[in-house]
């Protein structure tokens, strides 16, 4: 006598081969799914940010667009750093955002945000929202 398998789980497993066979559902990659931010200068998070610090830089996991395109979008008028106009550096990946900060100052940033999302891929995938918190010394 052979086991059986439930009809349900065949059915699932019948479903997931069609669903690969037409092009469906396909497992992550990097190249599919929207960019998110791996790094930023200064950090998300650091309570002793040197007041002196010029210019805040966000890096994201993809190359992006990089034509007049970002979403730098402020809380408050009070947590929003005074700057310049960013500008991407070479590797298509960093932008940088020109700041004059003020000491003992909490800061706070989203990068993209739900409304506004002009941070994108050179696929024109929307980066993920991202909340740079810091505070300087």
């Amino acid at each position: 006598m052979s086991p059986r398998l439930p009809a349900i789980a065949i059915a699932a497993f019948v479903l997931a081969m069609s669903a690969v066979a037409l092009g469906g559902p396909k497992a992550p990659s990097v190249a599919s799914m929207p960019p998110v931010v791996v790094k930023t200068v200064p950090s998300s998070g650091d309570t002793a940010v040197d007041p002196a610090l010029k210019q805040i830089e966000v890096t994201f996991s993809k190359d992006m667009i990089t034509d007049r395109m970002w979403s730098f979008v402020q809380v408050s008028d009070d947590t929003f750093p005074k700057g310049g106009t960013p500008e991407y550096k070479a590797d298509g990946r960093t932008i940088v955002l020109p700041v004059t900060l003020e000491p003992g100052k909490p800061y706070v940033i989203w990068i993209n945000s739900e409304k506004f999302n002009a941070f994108r891929d050179q696929g024109n995938k929307p980066a993920v929202p991202y909340l740079l918190v810091f505070e300087t010394r």
